[in-house]
């Protein structure tokens, strides 16, 4: 007789949730340019549970209310960054929450994130809720479950979606008009949870797409819808930097090159090394004259101009280097020793000169204005979320789920289905992260009839992709908003 032994093998236990700090409000009032709005300030971890009803984790969102009795035409506009893996601090206390760390131009801000009562918020026109996407901020991912399900395209929108349902059912404001507003991949999120909602029944008012990216192909290597777009943010900032335009503003040079790529750059691009010699040629010494580097170099390079190429030629002569974000940034080069190149990308001045300043102040303004505990880490921008990230998507009308999302498609399906809705786009033309080229020309693909394209509009300002760090971009975008918000009273024709 033989003793036969199994072994069993046991999972570790799963580490147990930190404990849920207690949700906090403050009655507070705004105060601006000779008008003032009483509001309630909220800070809450709100359960969010799947289409399984498995529990998620608990999503934090921040949110300034307007005391008001009646809501019912008041609208309520969930706002978020981007990454991703980022939190929504900087859409807050940037310059669309009711608080607001002033700016300093193109410069560094120099020390504590100071607070001030911001003239040009969006609480004007609208409430405000601003959510941490899970994994990052405040936002926490149950132990029991896998947070990959979430960290992508399509889970990420479903888990957004869930959260507003929330957040509208707590605050019993399903009746209230609802807009989203999205910066930098916030804005892919935009078109995938303005799709989502409207299949879940909750019908989207206004989507307000700040930075735009809505089709990833541009960010392959070689692509040649990336160097199309990169080439206008280029001139842009050759013209502020005195390299190129004189005599011309920023934003007319700006436009120069937007034309230039439409009607020269593309099809020379395209065509590679079929491209005649002299043609190359002629098309580089106008490209030189718009983005203010030497045709010779230009045509080495195939008329394919890199962003660190750019960023670290334009001022090289300097021993300067220029921001990504907003190309107006600059510091000081580095050395050979630290040339590489996933380092240098990964370096922005103009990610720098603010983000210390602004968590600073959002701390502040949660922890002592607020009186909101937290927990002990809040997450700015988690690499773990975005390292995790899965981009497969399958588009409306598309087939297979391409790891290269393009959500184009989901934005003009949720337009056709509600025609009624409206889409509001704002571009920078120093922004180098998500080119206003390319913006437009993944709208301009979709052919949607002239009834739905009256539903959108656009505007581009002198900012890089934080528009809210540019005050003459603030103070330019804010009129604007308050129209588009107002022409949710004008009838549908």
């Amino acid at each position: 007789m033989t003793d036969e032994t199994t072994t069993k093998t046991t999972e570790a236990p799963k580490p147990a949730p930190e404990a849920k700090p207690a949700d906090a409000s403050k009655k507070m009032t705004w105060k601006g340019d000779g008008e003032s709005i009483d509001y309630t300030a909220y800070a809450e971890l709100l359960p969010v549970r799947d289409k399984d009803n498995a529990f998620i984790g608990n999503m934090f969102m921040f949110s300034q209310v307007a005391d008001m009795d009646d809501t019912s035409d008041r609208p309520v506009t969930f706002c978020w960054n981007g990454g991703p893996g980022g939190a929504s601090y900087m859409v807050n206390i940037g310059g669309m929450g009711a608080r607001r760390v002033p700016d300093d131009g193109e410069k560094h801000i120099n020390g504590v994130g100071k607070l001030e009562d911001n003239p040009y918020t969006l609480l004007r026109a609208s409430d405000l809720v601003f959510i941490d996407a899970f994994g990052t901020g405040y936002s926490r991912v149950d132990p029991s479950y896998d947070g990959k399900k979430v960290w992508g395209v399509d889970g990420d929108g479903d888990a957004f979606v869930r959260g507003i349902i929330a957040w509208l059912r707590k605050h019993n404001r399903f009746n209230s008009p609802l807009y989203l507003y999205g910066e930098s991949y916030g804005t892919m999120r935009n078109a995938v949870v303005y799709r989502m909602l409207g299949e879940h029944g909750v019908g989207v008012r206004g989507v307000i797409e700040q930075s735009t990216i809505l089709d990833y192909a541009p960010t392959l290597s070689g692509n040649d819808a990336y160097y199309l777009g990169m080439t206008p943010v280029y001139a842009a900032t050759a013209a502020y930097f005195g390299k190129a335009g004189e005599g011309y503003t920023e934003h007319q040079w700006f436009d120069k090159a937007f034309e230039f790529v439409d009607n020269t750059l593309s099809q020379a691009i395209t065509m590679g090394d079929r491209l005649p010699q002299e043609r190359m040629k002629a098309v580089a010494n106008e490209m030189s004259e718009l983005i203010g580097l030497p045709a010779e170099f230009i045509m080495a390079k195939g008329l394919r101009i890199e962003l660190d190429t750019f960023r670290k030629n334009l001022l090289k002569d300097e021993g300067k280097t220029l921001g990504r974000y907003d190309m107006r940034f600059t510091t000081y080069a580095y050395q050979d020793v630290q040339g590489d190149n996933e380092f240098y990308a990964g370096e922005d001045p103009s990610y720098d000169g603010i983000n210390s300043a602004y968590l600073d102040g959002y701390m502040h303004m949660l922890h002592d204005e607020i009186g909101f505990e937290g927990f002990e880490n809040y997450e700015p921008l988690s690499l773990k979320v975005n390292m995790d990230w899965n981009w497969n998507h399958q588009a409306p009308g598309t087939m297979g789920s391409p790891q290269t999302p393009d959500v184009a498609f989901d934005i003009a399906t949720a337009l056709r289905r509600n025609p009624t809705s409206r889409i509001l786009f704002f571009g920078g033309i120093h922004d180098a992260a998500t080119p206003y080229w390319n913006v437009r020309h993944d709208m301009g693909k979709l052919f949607l009839p002239a009834e739905l394209k009256d539903r959108i509009e656009y505007h581009v300002h002198s900012n890089g992709h934080m528009a809210y760090a540019d005050l003459k971009a603030l103070q330019a975008m804010s009129p604007e908003l308050m129209a588009f918000y107002d022409k949710r009273h004008t009838p549908v024709e």
